[in-house]
């Protein structure tokens, strides 16, 4: 319970969730796939994440690499939330765990929408030419 605890509070301050100075997002760059798709990213080496839209995650990894995962199936409010937590007892998040987005109802969050995980996709942003 307790390591269930901590995920929640770390994804939620990954996300944005626990911090209200931030506004106004930029939409993000775009990227393409580079290399083959794994099932699971090592939690201890995620360093934030970006929600892209209901269905889109980026995982931002030590090191600089980037994991994109589309959900397979839309996840209600992700987006607009801007957070979510997990639970696992292993050391890695994979593509048959379930997140839960994270509501703020009063100053406490709640859980809400369970939605499964795709495959991570590992990304690099394609540069703009000026």
């Amino acid at each position: 319970m307790r390591k269930s605890l901590l995920a929640v509070a770390a994804l939620s301050a990954l996300t944005g969730g626990a911090s209200a100075g931030f506004s106004a997002k930029k939409e993000p760059a775009p990227v393409r796939a580079v290399g083959e798709p794994v099932n699971c990213v090592n939690i201890r080496s995620i360093r934030s994440t970006n929600i892209v839209d209901n269905s889109t995650i980026d995982f931002k990894m030590a090191g600089g690499k980037t994991y994109r995962n589309s959900l397979p199936y839309s996840c209600p409010s992700l987006k607009s939330e801007d957070r979510f937590s997990y639970r696992t007892s292993l050391s890695q998040l994979c593509n048959v765990d379930i997140v839960r987005v994270l509501h703020d109802y009063g100053g406490q969050l709640h859980e809400g929408a369970g939605c499964g995980l795709g495959k991570f996709q590992p990304v690099e942003k394609i540069s703009s030419a000026k």
